[in-house]
């Protein structure tokens, strides 16, 4: 199509941009290209479909449909569990969640006191949350993780304020949790560090100190250190002194934590180049200055995703203190199904652990993919 200037010369006018067809972009041309490819990947795809939605029909039935949120209870306390047994197998009976949440996030503390481990709960995620923003990175932060744990402490032993005192041998469920691991990473960190700097030190004590330290920690399993922390190590003390069972689980944590992160730190700082080393040392730094201005902070930066896997995995290993009787998260879960009205209801408890295990691993987890992208972010360009 064309238009006649004023001195009679033919114009063209463009024709208006178009869209590519949906068949080379957008959701049309990926379903295309990774799902129905050949007729191998489309007889999966199908296949995989049609076993996805009969299980997802499945279990909406299961966990919605047919479901029982509330049983009575009588007088006494004992919940009728009828309605749930005669459901069993075609609904999922929540009333064990209903009636038993309090128990498995606060095991036996004093059940008018719930409302002190509630609020520790939601002051450990505010300590992570501020934590994880980057504008909060300054030495003022220390000070902000000393008062919100010193917080926490009253809060949990109480006995100011007009708070009653409730011993540690009451503590259970979520909140012994994020203690163990808060406590656990917050302290195998440093620790992780300085041992994977002493393996890469000249002096050879150092060296062999932490080369010892790591591969005997290594070499042996959790639940053995926890076993050793809580039944052998009383034995080496003095008569009358006593240290409590969970600071001596959390100890254990923290000791077989740091020893898997120094390995950690230490590939990062392998990682680094030569000329990185040497261009710190011509500029006259000293060891410390070299350390933690220029060499740590790149170190670091290579091994995120497997220092927050191991980070995962350790959230998840705090799980196993239920072997020397600490109250956690996962033992107050099982002993809440021991009653008798509620055996055979286990699926569903498990279900609810599951899924507060996976909103806090799931939190790390995306939380370090965004901290990656944006430290990597000059590498893209």
């Amino acid at each position: 199509m064309s238009d006649i200037a004023a001195d009679g010369t033919p114009l063209t006018v463009p024709p208006a941009p178009r869209r590519a067809p949906i068949t080379l972009i957008g959701p049309v041309a990926w379903a295309k290209e990774n799902l129905f490819r050949n007729w191998w990947s489309t007889a999966i795809t199908l296949a995989m479909g049609y076993v996805l939605i009969r299980f997802g029909v499945s279990f909406v039935s299961w966990a919605f449909v047919n479901a029982i949120w509330v049983v009575p209870v009588s007088p006494a306390g004992i919940a009728n569990t009828e309605a749930c047994r005669a459901v069993k197998g075609v609904g999922a009976c929540w009333a064990v969640i209903t009636e038993k949440h309090r128990f498995i996030l606060f095991g036996t503390y004093p059940y008018d006191e719930h409302w002190r481990p509630l609020i520790v709960c939601f002051l450990f995620i505010g300590l992570y949350v501020v934590s994880a923003m980057r504008r909060f990175w300054r030495w003022e932060l220390a000070l902000f993780w000393i008062g919100m744990l010193t917080l926490i402490g009253i809060l949990m032993w109480g006995g100011i304020l007009g708070m009653p005192f409730v011993p540690q041998e009451r503590w259970g469920g979520l909140p012994i949790t994020l203690i163990l691991a808060t406590f656990g990473l917050a302290f195998a960190f440093p620790l992780a560090v300085m041992v994977a700097l002493g393996r890469r030190s000249n002096l050879p004590a150092i060296k062999a100190l932490c080369v010892l330290y790591v591969e005997l920690i290594r070499g042996v399993p959790l639940i053995s250190l926890l076993f050793m922390a809580s039944v052998m190590f009383p034995l080496f003390l003095p008569e009358g002194l006593n240290i409590d069972k969970l600071l001596r689980a959390q100890v254990a944590i923290i000791l077989f934590a740091g020893a898997y992160l120094a390995e950690v730190v230490r590939a990062g700082l392998q990682t680094l180049p030569r000329g990185q080393y040497e261009a710190a040392e011509a500029l006259g730094l000293s060891y410390w200055q070299k350390t933690g201005f220029i060499i740590l902070p790149q170190a670091l930066r290579l091994v995120i995703p497997p220092l927050v896997n191991t980070f995962i995995g350790f959230f998840k290993d705090t799980s196993l203190v239920l072997i020397i009787g600490i109250f956690d998260l996962l033992t107050a879960g099982k002993t809440a199904i021991i009653e008798p009205a509620w055996q055979g209801f286990g699926v569903e408890v498990y279900i609810t652990l599951g899924l507060i295990y996976f909103m806090f691993c799931f939190a790390m987890s995306k939380y370090s993919a965004g901290l990656e992208a944006e430290f990597n972010r000059h590498r893209r360009r």
